[in-house]
Parts: C-alpha cells; sequence; structure tokens
C-alpha cells in the first residue's frame, strides 16, 4: 500500500518528458563523458611521447588509433542494438570500468603490442558507455532532443579538449606512468554512473504512457538514401578532423618549428572550438531545422579548410577554431536528425553515428598516416582541405517537420 502513493507522486515528474527536462541527469551523464574522453584524449596527446619512446614512424602513429577507434565503431552499433531491445542501465558502469583497465595497462605497456592492447580497452569502454548514455541524453530530455544531445556531447569535446593540457603538464614532464594518475578520474566516473544507471533503472519501472509513432516519417526508399547521405556526411566530417586531432601537433613542429608544448596549446584551442559547437548545435538544430544545420557546418567551413595549409602560425589558431566550431556543431543535429528517421531505434542509430565517427576517425588517421610518411605532412592538409566540400550532399536530405519551438517559458503572474 506505502509503494502506491510513491510511485503516484513520482510519475508525473519522471514520465512526462515533453513537460520536464532533467538536467540533473543530463548534467550527471556530460560529466562523466567529460572524464571518459579526458581518459581517452590521453592516448592522442602523448603520441609525441610514444613516438619517441617506442620509435614509431607516423603509420605506427596512425595503428595506434586505428586500433582504438575500430573496436568502438564496430561494437557501438551491435551494443546500441542490443540494448534497445534489452536496456542494462548499469553498463555505463561497466564501460568505464574498461576504459579505467585501458588506461592503467596504457601507463605500464613496455612493447608496442602492449599498447595496441591498451587502446583496444579504451576503444570497448567507449562501444558500451556512448550508445546507453546517448539513450539517456535522450531520456532525460523533457522534449528537447537537440539540446539534450548537445548538453551530453560537449561533456566529450570539453574532456578531449582538455586532454591534451593535462597532458602537457602531467604526463609529457613526468613520463609513461604518470599516466596511471587518471584511474582516479575514472573511478569517479564509475561513481557518478552508477547513480545515474540507478536513474535510469528507475524509469523502466514507472507506468508507462502511450508509445510514440514507430514509422519513418518517410518513405523506405528515402531513409536509405537520406542515411547513405548521412553516412557522406559523417566521412567528410571526421576524415578530416582525423587530420588534426591526430596530426596537428606534428604539423605545427613541421611547417612552424614549434615546441610540442606549443603545438599542444594550439590542439587545445581547436578542441575548445569543438566543444562550444558542439554545445551551440543541438539547441540550434531544435530552432530552426536540423537539415539547415548540417547543410551550413559542414560545407559553410569549406573556405575556411581551404585557407589553413596556407596560413600563418597565428592565423592556422584562429582558422582552426572556426572550424572545429562550425564542424562540431552538425553533429548533435545529424544523430537527433538520423533517430527522428527510424523511430523507436535511439541506441541502435546512437551506436551507428558513434561508430561511424570512431571508425571513420581511426580510418582516417591510418590513410592519413601513410599518406604523411610518403608525401609529407603538408601534403595531407592540402588534401584534406577540401573534404568538406562533400557538404552539398546535403541538399538530398528531406525535412522531415518544421522545425520545432523550443517549449515556451511559463507566463508572468
Amino acid at each position: 500500500m506505502s509503494s502506491t502513493p510513491t510511485t503516484a507522486a513520482l510519475a508525473p515528474a519522471d514520465n512526462t518528458p515533453a513537460e520536464q527536462t532533467r538536467f540533473r541527469i543530463l548534467g550527471a551523464i556530460s560529466f562523466s563523458h567529460f572524464l571518459n574522453d579526458m581518459i581517452q584524449s590521453l592516448i592522442l596527446a602523448i603520441y609525441p611521447l610514444f613516438k619517441t619512446d617506442f620509435h614509431l614512424n607516423f603509420a605506427q602513429i596512425g595503428l595506434i588509433t586505428l586500433t582504438y577507434q575500430f573496436t568502438a565503431s564496430l561494437l557501438q552499433p551491435l551494443v546500441g542494438y542490443y540494448t534497445d531491445k534489452y536496456p542494462k542501465p548499469y553498463s555505463l558502469a561497466v564501460g568505464m570500468g574498461c576504459t579505467l583497465a585501458g588506461l592503467l595497462t596504457l601507463s605500464v605497456a613496455p612493447t608496442f603490442p602492449i599498447l595496441l592492447l591498451a587502446a583496444a580497452m579504451v576503444g570497448t569502454g567507449s562501444s558500451i558507455f556512448h550508445p546507453e548514455s546517448s539513450r539517456v541524453a535522450r531520456m532525460a530530455s523533457g522534449g528537447r532532443h537537440g539540446l539534450a544531445q548537445s548538453i551530453f556531447q560537449v561533456g566529450g569535446n570539453a574532456g578531449t579538449a582538455t586532454g591534451p593540457l593535462l597532458a602537457a603538464w602531467i604526463v609529457l614532464p613526468h613520463g609513461q606512468k604518470s599516466v596511471a594518475w587518471f584511474s582516479l578520474a575514472a573511478l569517479l566516473a564509475i561513481v557518478v554512473l552508477i547513480g545515474v544507471g540507478r536513474w535510469y533503472s528507475h524509469q523502466h519501472r514507472l507506468p508507462k504512457k502511450a508509445t510514440a509513432i514507430k514509422h519513418s516519417p518517410v518513405p523506405p526508399h528515402l531513409v536509405r538514401r537520406t542515411l547513405a547521405v548521412l553516412l557522406a556526411l559523417i566521412f567528410s566530417k571526421f576524415f578530416y578532423l582525423a587530420s588534426i586531432n591526430s596530426y596537428l601537433i606534428f604539423y605545427l613542429m613541421h611547417k612552424f618549428h614549434v615546441s610540442t608544448e606549443i603545438g599542444q596549446y594550439h590542439l587545445f584551442v581547436f578542441l575548445a572550438s569543438v566543444a562550444a559547437g558542439t554545445l551551440m548545435g543541438g539547441p540550434i538544430g531544435d530552432r530552426v531545422g536540423r537539415k539547415a544545420v548540417i547543410w551550413v557546418s559542414i560545407l559553410g567551413v569549406a573556405p575556411f579548410t581551404l585557407m589553413l595549409p596556407y596560413a600563418s602560425l597565428e592565423m592556422s589558431a584562429v582558422l582552426s577554431a572556426i572550424i572545429g566550431f562550425m564542424l562540431a556543431s552538425a553533429f548533435p543535429s545529424m544523430v537527433v536528425y538520423a533517430q527522428e528517421l527510424i523511430p523507436g531505434k535511439v541506441g541502435t542509430v546512437a551506436g551507428l553515428f558513434f561508430g561511424l565517427a570512431f571508425g571513420l576517425g581511426g580510418i582516417g588517421a591510418a590513410v592519413l598516416g601513410q599518406l604523411a610518411d610518403m608525401w609529407g605532412i603538408d601534403a595531407v592538409y592540402k588534401i584534406c582541405s577540401f573534404l568538406p566540400l562533400i557538404g552539398l550532399l546535403a541538399v538530398f536530405l528531406p525535412n522531415l517537420h518544421q522545425p520545432k519551438a523550443v517549449p515556451p517559458k511559463p507566463a508572468a503572474a
């Protein structure tokens, strides 16, 4: 008898997503994303350390990224598909535990193959974390799906931007073993995610409202064509981002003869702009329509990427900030757009898109590493500058619906 009032009291607040956005849960999942991606970005940020200590070439650097992102790209859609059918609220903490194990292995790896094993473990942690955390963001969105996706994603972008700074301050001066200190961040994330998992589990015990329409708003053949266009746009975005994430430091050291530390700061500027673009892209998509955001952010960045290989050191920082902001603003809208295109498959879509992001980034890093060894790092940046022109394909994206108005504020008394 006593449980009935409690359920009745909770149900209206927790089971009316169109009326209330759960910012506490969104904040927790974004903070966990920050810690997760901060840890993972250490792999990218300490490449110069690995290159020196293990005597690696650019192709081997690319192979580390490929190994890390390949495990994530293969497993994420499978994890999302499985959890669409069988939700696993505490899998978030399990995924972070896998990342923790990979981090500790990375700190003591004696050989290149062990480095690859550590990268694979971190990638597996990401493959578990991202689909389920994206689902939690949608559950807590209160109908403001773009905003929720941006809040969730910006945590990861901020963590990715912070990683190079921590690498410059902690890992580079103190060596490979100092990576183990970041296990404290992973442990904190596990504690937070256990709390999120408890809330997630509670949602499945609440009375269910009428389910949303499970049919796509466009015909099946148009769904396939639209997914193909989105895939091409993701290729353009993440192949180009791979050239910055993996090789910007080496590019600046080669062209302008700057130190590794200066290169780290330039990478931070780029990654911070990516975080800002991610935060803005989702809410803008809620207001003006996701297709418009995708179109402007992918194609509109082309003039700046075309200028980057010919810019001075100072102008390179400015251009990379603009590029990072514009490119990043597309991804929250792309994820929500695809979730609306294929209703009822939140985890599958999130796993597919995050998996493609990791996979294409890994393939890009490996391919560009080979090209850098053969033709030089300057040639890589000139070739990649044309990739955003693929954004012209956005013209083929259908309008799924009119832009949703953000829920109005309560009228003043």
